[in-house]
Order: C-alpha cells, then structure tokens, then sequence
C-alpha cells in the first residue's frame, strides 16, 4: 500500500542516519579526548575506578615530594655529621698532642680545642633545612619533634596506598632524633643530653649521670668531661688519657649516628623510586581503562562518514518514494 500520510522508508532511512550520527559523535569525541571513558555515563564503573586511581596518583606525586624534602633534610644532617667528626677527629689529636706538655704548651692546644669546639656548635646549629635542625634540639619545643618531649622519632611520609576495604594507608620513615642530636637546649641530665654536651665517665667515655665534672689535677672515680667543654689546661696526663677515652668514644657514637643516617638516606631514595615507578604502573592501569584505541576509532571513523553519506542518499531516496505516487495522477 502506498500512502501519502506515511513513509516508513524514510523513517526508517532517519532512524539509520540519527544512529549512525549519534555513533560518529562518540567516535570524534574519543578521537579529541583520546578517551573511551570520559565521564561516568560511558562506563560508570570505569569511570570510578580511573577517578579514584587518578585522585591517589596525585597524592603519591605529593608523597614524592615529602620524600626530597626529607631526603634534603637528611642529606643536611649528613653533611654536618661528617664536618662534625672531622672537627672532633682534630680535638682528638689536640689532646693526645698535649699529654705530657707543659702548661704554657697546652694554653695553646686549648685555644685550638677551644676554637673546634666553636666550630661544632655552628655546625650543629646550621645544619637546619625547611625549618628542621636534628642535630641541635630543644626537645620540648615543637621544632620537628613532639613537643611532648616523649616521643623520639621524626617521621617522614613515605608511601600512601589503600586496603582491600578502600581505607587509606599511610607509610613513614621514621629517624631516632634523640640517637643522633648533638646538642639538646632542654635536656637537664648527661644521659639525655647530646653526644657533644653530654659528660662521660673517663673510665668508659659513656654518658652517665653519676659523672660530675673533673678538677684539674685532681683525679676522681666520677670525673666526666664532655666534648662541648674539653680542657685540657691544668690537667694531668691521667685526665688526659681520660679525655682521649671520652673523644674516642664520641667519635665512635657519631660514626654510628652517620651509619644510621646514610641508611635512612638510602631508604628515602629507593623509596622515592619505588613511589615513580608506582605513579607510572597506575597511569598505565587507568590507561587500559579509560583511553581509547585510536588506530581502531580512526577506522570506525572512517566507516561511519561512508554510513552517513549512505543514510544521506537512502533519506534522500525515501524522500523521492512520495514525489512518484503524483505520476500516477498526471494522465
């Protein structure tokens, strides 16, 4: 039956051409964004997972960035460990220089001692990046601890990932400030004060609160001597060989605080490439989710144009059908 009022050629001509349009329109929208997923109505759990993934990825470049900062901070207190050991490594040899010398002689050791004992204080004192000095502490000030003054540890944010439930894990790395200081402004007892300022038993060179300072030329079981406050005029070479104990002993804490130090250099800088090579894993993940295939959409593209050129041309022939029913009416 033919009939003027419908033309189901047409209509089904424009429902082609309407899908086939509506088709092409994603395909360019793929081939602009690069993207098969771009918004939740796409695929909306795609969507979800990149989005997430996309938003963790940023805070790991974040957490990269904690750890230069803590490895700058480290590396500070680093450098200044190993000037500070090459200062007391001097002291050292002031004081072995002085056994047996007369008092003129060691006047002027100790203006040398007392000179590298100046320059340690600096040292310490200097060894601050971005506000936080590990070396030279006031342990009940907010200065990078807790100002509780209880808690030992800096803690540096190393990694930050999920669980199986979607709750955020954060990762530290954390360093034993009080293993390491030189100097403690709020320390009141040897045990707890730093390893320069500290006194040491000359018996043992350990820190020990039993000790109490030396009088020159007068040996005690108790006498302690500190690095801070080494002097060596007026004492006897026993008292100096006491010192030597003392110095030698300091030189060994400090090498073992450099140790600890340099691991925990080494830890930040494989963490920091583990974190990159993580950043680039999950850009790949969401990648494989959201991207599209562009070799495939160029050629789907190219088939839709030629399907729209079609649809146009059968539209066109559907639309002509009614133009042929007037010839039925021209004899």
């Amino acid at each position: 039956m033919s009939s003027i009022n419908t033309n189901p050629a047409a209509m089904t001509a424009l429902q082609v051409l309407h899908a086939t349009n509506k088709a092409l329109e994603v395909v360019q929208g793929r081939i602009s964004t690069g993207l098969r997923v771009s918004q939740a109505s796409d695929n909306a759990a795609y969507w979800s997972i990149a989005t997430t993934m996309r938003s963790d990825n940023n805070v790991l470049s974040t957490v990269q960035d904690t750890l230069g900062l803590g490895a700058s901070r480290v590396d500070t207190a680093y450098t200044a460990l190993e000037a500070a050991i090459g200062l007391i490594d001097e002291i050292k040899q002031k004081v072995l220089a002085a056994v047996g010398m007369s008092e003129d002689n060691k006047e002027r050791i100790q203006e040398e001692v007392t000179a590298f004992q100046e320059q340690l204080r600096f040292t310490a004192l200097a060894a601050t990046f971005s506000g936080a000095n590990w070396l030279s502490v006031n342990s009940l000030a907010a200065n990078g601890h807790p100002s509780d003054g209880v808690h030992k540890e800096v803690d540096i944010v190393s990694a930050f990932t999920r669980d199986q439930n979607g709750a955020i894990i954060l990762g530290y790395i954390g360093i034993d400030v009080q293993a390491i200081k030189l100097y403690d402004a709020a320390a009141t007892t040897n045990e707890t004060m730093g390893m320069l300022e500290g006194l040491r038993l000359g018996t043992t060179g350990l820190r020990d609160d039993t000790a109490t300072a030396a009088t020159p030329g007068t040996a005690a079981a108790t006498d302690g001597y500190a690095v801070s406050s080494l002097n060596v005029v007026g004492h006897t070479d026993e008292q100096l060989e006491q010192m030597l104990t003392v110095v030698d002993q300091t030189l060994a804490e400090m090498a073992n605080a450099a140790t600890a130090i340099g691991a925990i250099k080494k830890r930040v800088d494989l963490q920091k490439d583990y974190t990159s090579n993580l950043m680039d894993s999950i850009d790949r993940g969401v990648g494989q989710l959201v991207d599209a295939d562009m070799n495939k959409e160029s050629t789907r593209l190219q088939a839709l144009q030629v399907q729209q050129q079609l649809g146009v041309q059968s539209l066109q022939i559907a639309n002509s059908y009614a133009e042929n029913i007037l010839l039925l009416f021209r004899n």
